[in-house]
């Protein structure tokens, strides 16, 4: 088991791995052995985790996410295939642990009555200096 936080353990089994070839460094390793991973988890059929997180989940993979609720992750940076591995599962922890914090609802404020006046008197003080601006009537300049 794959332990996420105290709640959530994923099963090894709901995770798939395949292995394609990476561009970038790797020197002519890179043209022979495929380094780079797609790791695959099934988030809307994950009997692992809890609705509300479920839910977190599909929207923070964003583009990430497939329409059949398929998330993927590509992992490249490193030139083994063990190491890239870590990296994607390192990664998939990390999304579903952001995904189990709940977003604390905003409590609206309203403004204080010193910032209310402050306001006020700003649009005074400007309204006054755009009065200044106009000509008089009677005035040749």
């Amino acid at each position: 088991m794959i332990r996420v936080n105290a709640q959530i353990q994923l099963d090894p089994r709901e995770i798939q791995e395949e292995f394609v070839r990476a561009s970038g460094p790797g020197g002519q390793n890179v043209n022979k052995v495929s380094t780079a991973v797609q790791l695959r988890f099934d988030v809307t059929h994950s009997p692992s985790l809890p609705e509300p997180v479920r839910d977190r989940l599909i929207t923070l993979a964003g583009r990430r996410l497939t329409q059949d609720g398929v998330l993927i992750l590509s992992a490249e940076r490193y030139r083994s295939q063990r190491r890239n591995r870590d990296d994607a599962l390192e990664r998939l922890i990390a999304l579903i642990r952001e995904a189990c914090q709940a977003e604390t609802p905003r409590r609206p404020t309203r403004p204080t009555l010193a910032s209310r006046k402050r306001r006020l008197e700003g649009k005074q003080r400007r309204g006054e200096t755009k009065k200044l601006r106009t000509l008089k009537p009677g005035s040749d300049t």
